[in-house]
């Protein structure tokens, strides 16, 4: 049997690749069904459909194969959530290290996927993107679009129903491609990504900081809506012992 501190560290590290493999993933289906698209039709509309549809279903693929793992965040703003919403739980969802490790580990993926979408389509690896996104509106798409995944994933969870995840938070994205003015990134570490993709997909380096700000700001008001929705209940305690059980279940048969 390993050391307890040891496999903690590796339990750590195996999570942290979970999110740093899901995290490139996403990104490589989403830019890379960008460029497919835009390179199949010149209708806008036709590139949106298609880049909305693989990446909703790309996530919720990626969902159910990682969620064993790391819960599948593949998203600063969601780990900070958890973090924020659960360290006080007697098992909170992410720890402190956990963060810590799941930052960088979507960061990196991000990028990652990024560059791999790139390469497949035989552009330059890194490519900075000149798509400006910087308009006011945009940045209010970006802040509704990341509450509404916030309440989304943490209503799920505080409902006990988090094995819908997968179909509920891919449908959203998908879905608020269209509502929303930004096309709903909703993730730092996806829109760090696409800024070295010079394609459907991309954002300029120079609006990146503008969509954070927006998206952290929208999770907040996320975590404030669901805080007001769903307010957290006590954990359960003990077990009753089998004769109290039984007493509760004879009073609940039909007179």
């Amino acid at each position: 049997m390993s050391p307890p501190g040891a496999s903690s560290a590796n339990t750590i590290a195996r999570r942290a690749l979970a999110e740093f493999t899901g995290t490139a993933a996403l990104v490589a289906v989403l830019v890379g069904s960008g460029i497919m698209a835009a390179g199949l039709s010149g209708d806008v509309g036709v590139q949106l459909l298609a880049n909305s549809l693989a990446t909703a279903a790309g996530l919720a693929v990626l969902i159910t194969v990682f969620a064993p793992v790391s819960g599948a965040h593949f998203n600063p703003v969601v780990s900070l959530a958890a973090w924020l919403l659960t360290r006080r739980e007697p098992v909170a969802a992410v720890r402190g290290r956990d963060l810590a490790a799941y930052l960088p580990a979507q960061t990196a993926g991000a990028v990652t996927g990024a560059v791999l979408a790139n390469a497949m389509f035989a552009l330059p690896a890194v490519q900075l993107s000149a798509r400006d996104r910087s308009a006011p509106h945009l940045l209010l798409g970006e802040a509704v679009a990341t509450a509404g995944l916030i309440v989304v994933v943490f209503a799920l969870a505080r409902q006990d129903r988090a094995r819908l995840a997968p179909v509920a938070v891919g449908g959203y994205i998908g879905a608020a491609y269209w509502f929303t003015s930004s096309t709903s990134f909703a993730n730092p570490a996806v829109t760090l990504g696409r800024a070295v993709t010079d394609t459907f997909a991309g954002i300029a380096p120079a609006s990146v900081p503008g969509f954070i700000a927006a998206q952290l700001a929208g999770a907040a008001l996320g975590g404030l809506l669901l805080a007001l929705l769903y307010p957290a209940t006590p954990r359960p305690g003990p077990a009753p012992a089998p004769d109290e059980v039984r007493r509760t279940a004879a009073a609940d048969l039909p007179r």
